[in-house]
């Protein structure tokens, strides 16, 4: 075992001693690579990390403390209604701000403490695919149309998946809720209105604050006017936060009030909108960690800290690795990567079947820590990509992975699992033609 672990050791060495001693600085596309790596990074460093993905931990880590695991046996169980339990799981991605290999721990306590094989399969494929903080970046970067197109196609693909996965194997199924019928559910520790007063409200904060701009010439309308009184907006909705945190979370009012006033003072005196976020971001994180009243509130922050610690590393290396393969291209930079245009556009440009095909494969058994898809994706669309193909790995690939197939074999089995990454596979191929055709 010793030498084992010191002959993985000298490997790496090897490794990056290779890599240091060839690397071929005096490249003019290795340069550009590099600077290309580096400009992607400031960029989304700049423009995502405190408006949308901080706020989305929060978000998450509601969810993850706040919902009891009786709301799962009642919305997933043999209980629920077919309708409700499909309604749930395909839309429950929304508040989740996870990877397809985060998503298992999950899928598997919900699968064992008695939802049905349907419902359960839906939440695994909605989970990663349409988290909220990964639909607004889809919108926000590779475009509106193709964030709602994400939206139908992953709610779509989970009630049907999870309905087809129920139908074939529909006989082990009504021997399971025959089982579950005598399962009580526990009570919510705080009326359910509570608990979703305050994830909306969190919701509509990170919603409002990153509102983009409309296109070019637009100066009137609706979505202009969102976007021109947007702080407005989400001020109203802080303000929404504030008495949740007070008279839903019990909080000390004093305390609340502190950090409200702190957050508002700094959103006077800072003509970015960036230091009032991190100011009401840190006042939260203070305030729930400070509470003796309930231990629920510290463990939502501490819940949220271990979503940042998982997910950010992941997406810088992400970011990283987007930016050096694939190039930069935002605003007015385009910078290239290392890949050349030429080869992306040969396997995935256009429309065809087979381009769609290959793009829902290579997604399926792809790894996409959350929301490394968006910056992957918008890299392979300025090298030639084509729409469909673009949605058809969009919708495959953050919801599958092969690490992700592994676990779900040993919850499922080989069979079902195979059953599921055909069913994903080639719903995702179809989709891609649709939405190419369409565009």
């Amino acid at each position: 075992m010793e030498l084992k672990k010191e002959l993985k050791i000298l490997f790496w060495i090897v490794f990056f001693f290779i890599l240091a001693f060839f690397m071929p600085l005096e490249s003019l596309r290795f340069q550009e690579a590099v600077d290309a790596t580096l400009d992607l990074t400031r960029w989304y460093a700049q423009e995502h990390v405190i408006l949308c993905l901080l706020p989305a931990f929060f978000i998450a880590g509601v969810i993850s403390v706040f919902v009891s695991q009786g709301a799962v046996l009642k919305y997933f169980g043999a209980q629920a209604k077919k309708w409700v339990a499909y309604t749930v799981a395909s839309v429950s991605g929304t508040i989740l701000a996870v990877c397809s290999c985060t998503i298992l721990p999950l899928f598997s306590s919900i699968h064992k403490r008695g939802a049905g094989l349907g419902p359960a399969v839906a939440f695994l494929y909605s989970g990663p695919a349409i988290n909220i903080l990964a639909i607004i970046l889809t919108a926000r970067i590779l475009g509106f149309e193709m964030g709602i197109a994400r939206i139908i196609g992953a709610v779509v693909f989970a009630i049907v998946i999870g309905s087809a996965m129920a139908l074939i194997y529909r006989k082990e199924e009504k021997a399971k809720a025959d089982e579950q019928m005598k399962v009580v559910v526990p009570p919510e520790k705080r009326p359910m209105w509570q608990t979703a007063f305050h994830f909306f409200t969190l919701v509509l904060i990170l919603v409002f604050a990153n509102w983009g701009k409309p296109g070019e010439g637009v100066e009137s309308g609706i979505w202009y006017w969102i976007w021109a009184n947007k702080w407005y907006i989400t001020s109203f909705f802080g303000l929404m936060l504030v008495y949740s945190l007070v008279f839903i979370l019990k909080i000390a009012w004093w305390q609340v009030l502190l950090a409200a006033l702190a957050t508002a003072l700094a959103g006077m005196l800072s003509p970015s909108p960036l230091v009032p976020m991190i100011v009401g971001i840190a006042g939260i994180s203070m305030i729930t960690l400070m509470d003796n009243r309930d231990p629920d509130n510290r463990e939502w922050t501490i819940s949220s800290w271990e979503f940042t610690k998982q997910i950010m590393p992941l997406l810088a290396l992400g970011v990283v690795i987007a930016g050096f393969l694939l190039g930069s291209t935002h605003d007015d930079v385009a910078l290239a990567g290392i890949i050349p245009g030429e080869w992306i556009s040969a396997l995935v440009g256009g429309n065809s079947v087979f381009s769609n095909f290959f793009a829902s494969i290579v997604g399926a058994f792809m790894y996409f820590a959350t929301l490394t898809e968006v910056p992957i994706l918008q890299g392979l669309i300025d090298s030639g990509m084509g729409k469909g193909p673009a949605l058809a790995l969009l919708l495959a690939g953050p919801s599958l992975s092969l690490p992700n197939m592994l676990v779900i074999r040993g919850i499922m089995g080989t069979q079902k699992t195979v059953v599921y990454l055909v069913l994903v596979v080639i719903m995702a191929t179809i989709s891609g033609l649709i939405y190419g055709t369409i565009l």
